[in-house]
């Protein structure tokens, strides 16, 4: 059972860990953070499994993260007042063509970076664009003015 509860601890820590590291920093790791994620995964394993090398602790530590795991979206798709606080919400970060200073530093996004993201795809400038949106996903989306 000890071994529940710390899987469980474990999964809402790593889960709030990721909402306040941001969705445009999980989208566009870099080599150290990659490493960093690699590290924060085996410091949660060690303090979820201790010295339990069993099978049986395995299988209770991976089946509790997979049902949470489920529970959390099943969560976000059932109950749609959860949805933001468990998925997030999109941010408009440029409208008819100017960009909005507050969301893009609230998301830690500079110009440059929106800049590159609305070349890469295929816009001139950041003045061609109508929105641009900050995804829940991490991805920014572009539409074009007409």
């Amino acid at each position: 059972m000890d071994l529940v509860v710390r899987a469980v601890v474990a999964f809402f820590f790593v889960y709030f860990l990721t909402r306040v590291i941001g969705r445009r920093e999980l989208s566009s790791m870099q080599p150290f953070d990659l490493i960093m994620l690699v590290m924060v995964g085996d410091l949660v394993q060690q303090g979820v499994t201790q010295n339990d090398f069993s099978v049986t602790g395995a299988l209770l530590v991976g089946s509790t993260i997979g049902l949470l795991t489920v529970f959390v979206s099943y969560a976000s798709f059932r109950f749609p007042r959860l949805r933001p606080m468990l998925d997030g919400e999109p941010v408009i970060v440029v409208e008819d063509g100017k960009p909005i200073d507050r969301n893009l530093r609230r998301n830690r996004i500079t110009h440059e970076e929106l800049a590159a993201a609305a070349r890469l795809d295929g816009l001139d400038a950041v003045g061609d664009i109508r929105w641009a949106v900050l995804e829940t996903n991490g991805r920014i989306s572009f539409i074009p003015r007409g």
